[in-house]
């Protein structure tokens, strides 16, 4: 199985806030932003494996900014590391102004998806090579989250959390 990098996961959705998607303040549904970002990280973590994938959790997520109404809102995706059959898939979604055109971070999240074969059994995904310095720093921090994950879920002994317990240190 051939490692892939973060870029070949590359997941870019642009779309437009309706009004049916709105909230009484006109500002787009937090539930709305949490599929559309589902949907983008799917496709990212799909690309990666070449598998069908669903989603295991959403790890994070960060509504930094309200969306307004008729904003044109761009999610993108990409893969931040790959485990044995797991991805950490970290989103960034930003907002366009309407007069100057500059692109806004508006919100971040981490979600993580399992590729699995056609019985929905975890399969092997292809190790990831990170490139740039914001992806390895990304890689580097996904596998603290991971741990961090599993001690509190005892599926790990602390002890054993040597990424986690380094920044303690």
């Amino acid at each position: 199985m051939e490692a892939r990098t973060a870029f070949q996961s590359k997941t870019i959705v642009t779309d437009l806030v309706l009004p049916s998607e709105t909230n009484p303040l006109n500002n787009l549904f937090g539930g709305e932003l949490l599929a559309r970002m589902d949907r983008s990280a799917s496709i990212a973590a799909r690309r990666h494996s070449r598998r069908i994938v669903v989603t295991a959790s959403v790890n994070h997520v960060a509504f930094n900014r309200s969306i307004p109404l008729g904003s044109v809102v761009t999610i993108e995706a990409k893969v931040s590391r790959a485990f044995t059959s797991s991805m950490e898939v970290y989103l960034d979604v930003w907002i366009e102004d309407r007069e100057s055109g500059e692109c806004i971070k508006a919100n971040e999240a981490i979600y993580t998806f399992v590729a699995v074969d056609e019985t929905g059994r975890p399969v092997k995904v292809p190790e990831l090579i990170p490139e740039t310095e914001l992806e390895k720093e990304r890689y580097a921090a996904a596998l603290r989250r991971k741990q961090l994950s599993l001690v509190l879920a005892g599926k790990m002994k602390a002890d054993d959390a040597t990424e986690l317990k380094a920044l303690f240190e």
